[in-house]
């Protein structure tokens, strides 16, 4: 099967289709939130950069939006504190006046120091708790994006490695109790697609994974041919909300092959 092709230098968004939209993208200081917030800026979108406890470089980031003729303002907002939540959707309030685009990027689960239902907590509770925070100012024709693994969206049918499977069975959890909100989303004129990709070169998770299991990455990109980048990866999300919604509300990016048998309408070409 062969792969799309994405430049990593090139936005995947012509210059100025996102003018007049405002979005939001969860864990957007770095990695495939922060190429995903920059290509939306690079479209003449207004964005609002959402981090934990890195504002340093989030500010970075603004400035450098900025300086290339962006629209960018930075919150801090840990997603599992509802205080925080209402913080970050007053300010997105007050600064947007509401949103057309939010990006559910932010997940976890394999840090250290944390409590046994971290990850459920993160990648399902938050999720839900967040998105319903957030309706009250997504507008009718809005999209929500919600970003996930081939190996947690197949967990049901394809086992993963051991180290991963907290962080699978949650965000698989997450997946399905943001699709129950589907009808009632449909209803208020608001689309919802996920973005499910195999492990990516270069992220935090990645670097865990072959920190707790040597090699594991190494092996998947043989199994599967080659592994996406962030900022290629972060092209597919960030074209997943202007493109026509897929099949089953999913964008499955890249080789699947591992996963399940080819759904044709289903992969990215």
């Amino acid at each position: 099967m062969s792969f799309p092709v994405t430049t990593t230098e090139a936005n995947p968004l012509a210059p100025g289709s996102l003018a007049g939209k405002r979005a939001l993208v969860t864990g957007s200081s770095r990695g495939i939130g922060a190429d995903t917030v920059s290509y939306f800026a690079g479209a003449g979108a207004r964005v609002a950069i959402n981090y934990r406890n890195k504002e340093a470089r989030a500010l970075k980031l603004v400035a450098q939006l900025e300086a290339d003729g962006g629209d960018a303002i930075a919150i801090g907002a840990d997603l599992t504190d509802p205080e925080s939540v209402k913080y970050l959707a007053d300010t997105i309030r007050t600064s947007f006046g509401g949103l057309d685009i939010l990006v559910l990027n932010a997940s976890g689960g394999m840090e250290s120091g944390m409590a046994e239902d971290y990850a459920m907590k993160l990648n399902r509770d938050a999720q839900v708790d967040f998105l319903t925070a957030m309706l009250p100012l997504l507008e009718p024709g809005s999209r929500i994006v919600f970003v996930t693994s081939h190996q947690a969206h197949f967990i049901k049918t394809v086992e993963t490695m051991p180290e991963y499977l907290p962080v699978a069975l949650s965000k698989r959890a997450g997946e399905d109790a943001l699709r129950d909100l589907i009808p009632s989303l449909e209803e208020r004129g608001i689309e919802f697609v996920v973005v499910s990709g195999d492990m990516i070169e270069g992220t935090i998770t990645a670097t865990l994974l072959n920190r707790l299991n040597p090699g594991a990455i190494d092996a998947r990109k043989e199994a599967a041919g080659r592994l996406y980048n962030v900022s290629e990866f972060a092209a597919e999300v960030a074209a997943a909300v202007v493109d026509p919604i897929p099949v089953d509300h999913t964008r499955l990016v890249g080789d699947v092959s591992s996963f399940t048998p080819i759904v044709e309408s289903e992969i990215t070409e």
